[in-house]
């Protein structure tokens, strides 16, 4: 192929290298040029252009494109129609993208002309997501370029996507003194939501004692009604010997593999009894951050079973990001200590549920003190660091209502966009240091100074690594605690939403502190402060 400018007199059969716009004329890229273009140009008074003169033998780039997509087996696969020198591949179904690095690297070491991107090797997909991308460089390819390439991809599989096969089933925990039920509770609804994505399910659990006879019965027991079991231990696998491993062997099974190269997920156990899988869960897997468990579950589900050298080639790639709820960390002795909890009170809304009567609930007052200072003053009595009031609408009245009370006062000119700005705008203004931000909305005259200090006490006592929430008969409630670890997601938050779904997601532990009606007394309508004892502003 040559390329280059030349005469538009003698660029018939050519193909445009960029675009061309005069006047009424519009000739895209790739245009193979006709005479009836070429005539067109020179009404226009376009003397030169820049072409590709494909040689004989040559390909154009779309009909090379085409050619090399079409040597790939099209199962679970579509192919978007060739465009500018590009197919783009995406999966039909849900299942595991697998790619050959060897083939793919070998196919794009025949020319620089010819290259073909994809996912990573492994990895989870849904129908429709796009797993590979084959472009043509230049306008045009020599044609026995492309025959090595289809010979290529022919005769060896380069990538394609093997579809999830729905599993059914069990988990079986193990018990210890030192496992709240509670992490037991959150285990299962995570390992639930896992296995929904490829559309298993988790149809049955059993908690025993954490000794290889309890596990090892289990697993006898639901191997005949389930073809996946995973177990949880209470304990960390310190052996090839240990619980998860010899009740396993004990109950007539094979142990595979004890540990792998991937972290979080090294202390991994993987075995089967006949033909059901049986995994023995690491302690990273309650969280539904990625982790080593989910390479391999995603590869059973698939279909596939990991090979001793599988599991050995996973160190590369293999240092996920920290999972901050594992209870031994990567290098304990760099955790930082325990910043300081700071109050965040939110201030700033319009109270619009008020009506044009009402005034603003948070100058309502309460045995003649304003809401807003008697919600601030409690924080200050509780004395668990410093507090940062967050104000916007009627913003001088809600400021001269708490006088010259020691707090820190950061304005939120976007209050009107709702809640997320308040909690990004106090988050902005928390000490650097701070290990956890305690929310605390200004309407609720029923949290007392002595309920806070229990949130920060609790906070304390798990690390400063668990989300805490005041609730009242066990439903949830506010305040909110969210720890460092959180805070990211918090800078992100848009539009009308608070904490909740950041608190679902993240994680973290959530422990709920019961603190009675108080946790869900706000107050947002004229009715409900009046009934609350409290007085309008005139």
């Amino acid at each position: 192929m040559k390329f280059g400018s030349v005469p538009v007199s003698k660029a018939e059969g050519a193909v445009l290298a960029h675009a061309v716009r005069a006047a009424d004329l519009r000739l895209p890229k790739g245009h193979l040029l006709q005479a009836g273009d070429i005539q067109a140009l020179t009404q226009a008074g376009i003397e030169e252009i820049i072409v590709a003169q494909p040689d004989p033998g040559d390909l154009l780039e779309d009909e090379a494109a085409a050619r090399i997509a079409g040597a790939i087996a099209p199962d679970h696969l579509r192919f978007s129609p060739a465009a500018t020198g590009r197919v783009n591949l995406y999966s039909r179904v849900s299942g595991l993208f697998v790619a050959s690095r060897k083939t793919i690297d070998e196919l794009n070491r025949i020319d620089p002309a010819i290259t073909l991107a994809c996912l990573a090797d492994h990895v989870p997909v849904r129908p429709g997501d796009m797993v590979a991308t084959i472009k043509i460089i230049p306008l045009a390819v020599a044609g026995s370029l492309v025959e090595r390439a289809e010979t290529l991809l022919r005769e060896r599989v380069a990538l394609e996507v093997k579809p999830f096969v729905a599993r059914q089933a069990a988990l079986i925990a193990t018990e210890l003194p030192s496992l709240k039920r509670q992490v037991m509770d959150k285990t299962h609804a995570v390992l639930s939501a896992r296995l929904t994505q490829s559309e298993s399910r988790l149809v049955s659990e059993r908690r025993v004692a954490h000794t290889h006879e309890a596990v090892a019965t289990a697993i006898r027991d639901l191997s005949a009604d389930h073809d996946l079991i995973i177990v949880f231990g209470a304990s960390a696998v310190a052996d090839a010997d240990d619980v998860i491993p010899a009740a396993i062997r004990r109950a007539g099974g094979i142990v595979d593999h004890v540990g792998m190269p991937v972290d979080p997920g090294n202390l991994i156990v993987i075995g089967r009894v006949g033909e059901v899988p049986v995994v023995g869960a690491p302690g990273c897997a309650r969280s539904p951050r990625e982790n080593g468990f989910d390479w391999v579950l995603d590869r059973i589900i698939a279909g596939e079973w990991p090979s001793r050298d599988d599991i050995a080639g996973l160190g590369v790639g293999g240092l996920l990001k920290e999972i901050p709820t594992r209870p031994q960390p990567r290098d304990p002795t760099a955790q930082p200590p325990l910043g300081p909890v700071e109050t965040v009170v939110m201030a700033a809304g319009r109270a619009s549920r008020m009506g044009s009567q009402g005034g603003h609930k948070l100058l309502a007052t309460f045995d003649g003190v304003p809401l807003i200072r008697r919600t601030v003053v409690s924080a200050l009595t509780a004395d668990t660091g410093r507090v940062i009031v967050v104000t916007g609408h009627r913003e001088q009245e809600i400021r001269a209502a708490l006088g010259d009370l020691p707090v820190t006062l950061v304005s939120n000119s976007a209050y009107t966009s709702g809640m997320a700005s308040s909690l990004t705008t106090g988050l902005t203004a928390l000490d650097p240091a701070a290990g956890g931000m305690l929310v605390m909305l200004a309407d609720m005259p029923g949290i007392t100074a002595g309920d806070l200090r229990r949130l920060v006490d609790t906070f304390t006592s798990e690390g400063g690594r668990a989300v805490i929430r005041a609730t009242a008969d066990g439903q949830r409630g506010n305040p909110v605690i969210l720890p460092r670890q959180t805070f990211a997601a918090v800078g992100q938050l848009v539009g009308d939403v608070g904490a909740r779904d950041i608190v679902e997601r993240c994680g973290l532990p959530v422990i709920d502190v019961e603190i009675g009606a108080a946790a869900r007394l706000d107050l947002d309508t004229p009715e409900q402060i009046i009934a609350a004892g409290g007085i309008l502003e005139e």
